[in-house]
């Protein structure tokens, strides 16, 4: 089951940075491309990276490069392709911090057509 709260995952299509900077787990907004639009302040805590450092940079090779491989991206890329991303999987982030063991939980809004990327760390 999931961590990200019934009330989140309800208003995706107009998530404000207030609502996310509340949450107590990371809630990144990307692109298709994987450039992000929004980057909460959990996330930012967690791997060191102002939002303002983050947003309008690519998650998947300049803020979190170690996210750029097949069993992250992939799902990523093949869940956005489909247009049906909801995937749910423990990772491990190795990079410009120690080993940090999280759950993750990327999901794709159909009705703003937004993608969302969530960490906890466990």
């Amino acid at each position: 089951m999931s961590f990200v709260t019934a009330e989140i995952d309800s208003s995706l299509a107009n998530l404000s940075r207030e609502s996310a900077d509340a949450a107590d787990f990371g809630i990144v907004k990307v692109d298709d491309e994987g450039k992000i639009e929004l980057y909460n302040h959990y996330e930012a805590e967690l791997a060191g990276v102002t939002p303002a450092a983050a947003e309008g940079r690519n998650f998947f090779t300049e803020i979190a490069p170690c996210t750029n491989n097949k069993l992250f991206y992939g799902r990523f890329k093949s869940g956005v392709e489909a247009d049906d991303l909801d995937a749910e999987f423990n990772y491990t982030f190795t990079y410009k911090l120690r080993p940090t063991n999280v759950a993750i939980h990327m999901k794709r809004d159909k009705e703003s057509k937004s993608n969302w990327v969530f960490v906890k760390k466990k």
